[in-house]
């Protein structure tokens, strides 16, 4: 397996092998959405701070804040090696790299009335600040495949059921042993009544393998379209949202660690995408 250094910052690169693996699992979870009647889209890797801030990411993920900022070098003396700059060569930073790949896609709906049942589905770089990093498992940068939906209240929570089950089933075909465990993830407020609401009803759930999160689904009510402006168009009321996510490179990880080589678990995906087709297709027919 190809990967940083245990010491290393988080940073990976992956074999052909792990590529192809990649690209096939990306392939099939992308099918499921499009299947489904999702649009696929690819997303800006930078966003605006101010526009991130808006949905309450920094206030939320403070320990997951990663930005990006230009340099003042006319003062740097040229032909010195660096391994870092100070902080006082760092203009301000006006852009931030996202910790999730939906946010990009509530961003560009800003402001638009939208049809019941709009789903979209993006493949996106994240970036995460973690206290450790570890191989394939835990990075500072991934892939992340998101099937985003925006609508009405029971749109998104069937939503939600259909991607739940797939995942299992998936699970299942593969010999993964899988359980879902509900997450903590602040979505949004840490008091009053929204918080109150996540304990009685999580918003996260979690895929887990080998103690690993492989994958997700999490319901947003209706934050992200009040937050965007964004408006069903036969009522005026702010869409409701869901989505279900895939870390890539952890998938890579679970499944060099189950069949023992980048090869055999291609085929087994490539096997398991036969298999689940029917299930994208009764998906598209809801």
């Amino acid at each position: 397996m190809t990967a940083a250094p245990p010491d290393g910052p988080g940073l990976a690169a992956l074999s052909p092998g792990a590529t192809v693996l990649l690209q096939r699992l990306d392939a099939l979870f992308e099918g499921w959405g499009t299947g489904g009647g999702a649009l696929p889209m690819i997303m800006p890797p930078l966003l605006p701070v101010a526009s991130l801030a808006k949905l309450d990411v920094y206030d939320n993920f403070p320990h997951q804040a990663l930005v990006v900022g230009t340099l003042d070098l006319t003062q740097h003396q040229q032909g010195v090696p660096h391994e870092e700059f100070e902080g006082q060569v760092l203009e301000p930073a006006r852009f931030g790299l996202p910790s999730a790949a939906c946010f990009a896609v509530y961003l560009h709906h800003e402001g638009r009335a939208l049809d019941d049942g709009t789903t979209v589905t993006v493949l996106g770089r994240c970036f995460r600040r973690e206290e450790h990093y570890d191989g394939l498992r835990r990075l500072l940068g991934f892939h992340m495949r998101e099937i985003v939906a925006l609508g009405s209240h029971e749109f998104t929570q069937e939503h939600l059921r259909r991607f739940e089950e797939r995942v299992l089933a998936l699970a299942a075909t593969l010999g993964l042993d899988m359980r879902k465990e509900a997450a903590t993830d602040p979505f949004y407020d840490r008091g009053g009544q929204r918080a109150l609401l996540q304990k009685l009803a999580p918003v996260k759930h979690e895929f887990i393998v080998d103690d690993l999160a492989i994958a997700s689904v999490n319901v947003h009510r209706n934050f992200f379209g009040e937050r965007c402006g964004i408006t069903l168009a036969d009522t005026g009321k702010a869409v409701h949202t869901s989505c279900a996510a895939f870390g890539l490179e952890r998938w890579l990880s679970v499944l060099h660690t189950k069949y023992g080589s980048w090869e055999a678990a291609t085929v087994a995906v490539e096997k398991a995408a036969l298999e689940q087709a029917p299930v994208a297709l009764g998906g598209a027919e809801r």
